[in-house]
């Protein structure tokens, strides 16, 4: 009898075990690499099919490292499939047992299919927008167009971006914090953006735009965040890159100059010779990439009109043509130590000399008095410096890993100015010159545990910066230089930060929430004996949350909502205490009284996958408190007008955005994409504390803007592609005024030759000569318009060749 309850009880453990076997999935890993190179492949389809009937089981996409998953597969017997045009089908036995919840496939080659690959040329790409709807991710060197020339100019065709005096906006709002690799620095700026019209496209690998950033990222930007990816090869064994291209612009005077003034610059010549290096074996990766971008450019041409309440008017133009020499160097080692354990260094040098030729002339109403000649040279270098070493951990399970980094920039800002201030009786010479140091050092640990729905991170940062400034003017004979404002500053912050991430994933659910803690204490000492500004700082501590959820009605319609708050913190240069004479009688100053503006943004989604396609849509709410903005003001009895940095009050941005892609026919794509939005200002009251107090009462203003981009893609045969974008942006609200529309239409061909090794290209960017910048401000004694001719229409030609 209990021989018999023993068999039984046996048999129910076994069948229980069975049962409980046969239900626990396991994971399909692997990596995709091409056969003859070794190089990593992705975008790859792989397809898992029953053995028995071939019945379709799942289905996924190689990552961009060649990486695919396939969660919750049941035991049993499987073939896998792998298919990518250019390569021949490749089909693998897999048996999924009991005992692991992991299977890792190792490395999977594939061969080419030289038939194929001598029709066709041209292969497919992923979607532009991520499956999340957090961020677009745009190859540079799809952007035909604007190949040849800077980050900022590829930027331009982007959706929901506009370009703004040297400036690039997401939405409409300039307030973007710009990352290098995932990083902050001073090459494009800690606080506000700068530097991106000098970074050469070539050096680019992508453009990520992320409107709706989670918490692992500094609260900084409230418009949200550019991360502009360096080219890094993963090719096995020594492999490279060689490019040049050359242009020109400025090919005619768009706008004839005042009497008496140096010409404009015309036919400006442009070069840009690059060169990336690679080595891959083993264990090690190694990489440079250098790139020379050297430009004339009519950098300036503004006519402005500006008219007192008194009668006065005044006519004034300012020229300033401008060389600039840029070199970046950037180098590296990846290092994976064993299989759990990896190690990256890398630095990056950059230097950009400036040069600046350029007059301003100030007439009466009618243009039959000159009443002042401003003629200037700018001498600018600036050098950054930066060094980051980096730390993998990966622990047995599959995406359960710590990092930790330390990165350090410096950056010098060496910059003089002379002048030649000719009056009707009196001809005088000045200047100045100003030196900033910036030194920053980051620190980071970042921790990521996956979980059976989802995933948890969190992490911690450090930041200390230091931006120690001396100002020095040297005023001439009846000078408008102000030479008490000179002398020393320093700006000192510390900004520790703590974040946590959880995200939660199901077959029809997303959902993301996270929270970042972020202390800052800032100091800005300045010069005891400045006229106007003392010492001042500020210091908070302030959660910034965000929330992502995401409802997967079926596999080719999505719906998501966004939440997050951010920070705008005044950079260095807006709370820079020196005046600026770039221009002599609109002057800009900074404002150490400034105070960071805190952003509420609301947005809701929806994606709809179509074949050869995709629509995406979104409506975005923003609100801002404390909105930073330049305030332009006079004081009695003079004409010069001061434009200083002040926090204004409250300010809200309403908008819908929307993209759509297709692919029409095997050689015509396109896409088209809209954003259209109300910014609102409400009415506000500051005082200009420099030269002297001056109150400001700004109104209530309101106004909807946009604007529509339209890409088309062609590919007229299997080597040869070509492209046209018209963009239009509609008037703009800003805090004293708005700007005018804007529209221009650019083109670009691009040819493989070579056998795929080498490419040449050639593009022409605003051909109509129709992007001129109108401006209208109006303040309290005075109103003022300009145009801006500046440099717009450019054509560039090159080539490069892989090796």
């Amino acid at each position: 009898m209990k021989l018999k309850i023993i068999l039984v009880l046996s048999f129910l453990v076994m069948k229980i075990y069975s049962v409980t076997a046969q239900n626990n999935p396991a994971i399909i890993s692997g990596l995709i690499k091409d056969k003859t190179s070794g190089i990593a492949l992705p975008y790859i389809n792989v397809v898992l099919k029953t053995a028995k009937d071939q019945k379709m089981l799942a289905g996924t996409v190689t990552n961009e490292e060649g990486r695919f998953t396939i969660p919750a597969v049941p035991s049993g017997n499987y073939t896998l499939e792998i298919t990518s045009i250019g390569y021949k089908t490749k089909s693998q036995k897999i048996f999924v047992g009991t005992l692991s919840d992991f299977l890792d496939l190792n490395s999977i080659e594939l061969e080419e299919d030289i038939n194929t690959l001598s029709e066709v040329v041209v292969t497919s790409k992923t979607s532009e927008v991520s499956a999340k709807m957090d961020k677009k991710v745009f190859s540079v060197a799809d952007n035909i167009t604007q190949s040849g020339g800077s980050v900022l100019q590829s930027m331009q065709s982007l959706p929901g971006v506009t370009l703004h005096e040297g400036k690039v906006q997401l939405r409409g709002n300039d307030k973007v914090m710009v990352l290098i690799d995932g990083k902050q620095t001073a090459l494009t700026g800690f606080g506000n953006q700068s530097g991106l019209d000098n970074i050469p496209a070539s050096a680019i690998e992508k453009i990520e735009i992320i409107n709706n950033p989670s918490s692992k990222f500094d609260a900084n930007g409230n418009a949200g965040i550019i991360n502009i990816i360096y080219k890094k090869n993963k090719q096995e064994g020594f492999n490279g890159k060689l490019g040049i291209s050359s242009g020109y612009g400025a090919l005619w005077d768009r706008k004839t100059n005042l009497p008496s003034i140096r010409s404009q610059y015309q036919m400006t010549p442009k070069m840009n010779p690059s060169l990336s290096l690679n080595y891959r074996k083993n264990k090690i990766n190694t990489y440079i990439q250098a790139d020379y971008l050297y430009t004339e450019t009519l950098n300036k041409n503004e006519f402005v009109t500006r008219k007192y309440d008194d009668g006065t008017v005044i006519n004034q133009q300012t020229v300033r043509n401008r060389d600039t020499h840029y070199t970046t160097i950037k180098s590296g080692i990846d290092w994976n130590y064993n299989e759990q354990n990896s190690f990256s260094f890398s630095g990056l040098f950059g230097s950009e000399k400036i040069i600046d030729n350029g007059d301003e002339p100030f007439f009466n109403q009618d243009y039959s008095q000159r009443l002042r000649l401003w003629s200037f040279l700018e001498d600018e270098l600036k050098t950054t410096v930066m060094a980051s070493a980096s730390y993998e951990h990966k622990f047995s399970q599959p995406g359960h890993k710590l990092n930790a980094g330390v990165n350090y920039t410096y950056h010098r800002e060496d910059e003089k100015y002379f002048f030649t201030n000719t009056l009707p009786a009196s001809v005088g010479q000045d200047s100045f010159k100003l030196l900033s140091d910036e030194k920053v050092v980051d620190i980071n640990l970042d921790y990521i545990k996956p979980l059976k729905y989802g995933r948890f991170e969190t992490g911690f940062k450090f930041r200390n910066r230091e931006i120690p400034t001396n100002m020095q003017f040297f005023p001439g004979q009846n000078s408008p230089i102000d030479a008490n404002a000179g002398g020393w500053a320093n700006y000192k912050e510390i900004i520790p930060a703590l974040y946590s991430n959880y995200i939660f994933e199901s077959d029809k659910i997303e959902a993301e929430l996270g929270l970042r803690l972020e202390y800052v204490k800032l100091q800005y000492d300045v010069n005891p004996n400045h006229p106007t500004y003392k010492s001042n700082g500020y210091n908070y501590t302030e959660p910034f949350p965000n929330v992502r959820f995401g409802y997967k009605i079926d596999d080719k319609n999505k719906i998501t909502a966004f939440y997050n708050r951010r920070v705008d913190r005044p950079a260095e240069v807006d709370i820079r205490i020196f005046p600026k004479y770039d221009d002599a009688e609109i002057i800009k100053v900074g404002n150490p009284a400034l105070r960071p503006q805190f952003t509420s943004a609301f947005e809701v989604g929806y994606k709809k996958t179509m074949p050869k396609g995709y629509l995406t849509t979104a409506a975005y709410y923003r609100i801002i408190n404390g909105t930073i903005a330049r305030i332009a003001t006079t004081v009695p009895g003079s004409t010069l007008i001061y434009n200083v940095f002040q926090n204004a009050d409250k300010s809200t941005s309403l908008g819908i955005e929307a993209i759509y892609a297709q692919e029409v026919t095997p050689w015509y794509s396109f896409n088209i994409n809209g954003n259209l939005y109300q910014n609102t200002i409400d009415a506000f009251t500051v005082t200009n504390l420099y030269p002297i107090p001056s109150i400001y009462n700004g109104n209530r203003q309101q106004l909807v803007s946009g604007n529509l981009k339209w890409n088309n893609t062609l590919q007229l045969d299997k080597t040869l592609k070509a492209q046209v974008s018209a963009i239009y942006l509609a008037p703009d609200v800003v805090p004293q005024g708005k700007i005018d529309s804007r529209f221009s239409v650019d083109l670009g061909i691009k040819k493989t030759v070579q056998k795929g090794k080498g490419e040449v290209f050639l593009n022409a960017t605003d051909i109509f000569n129709t992007l001129v910048l109108q401006k209208e401000i109006t303040a309290e004694g005075f109103r003022y318009s300009s145009k801006d001719y500046y440099e717009t229409q450019v054509v560039r030609f090159g080539y490069s060749y892989k090796f």
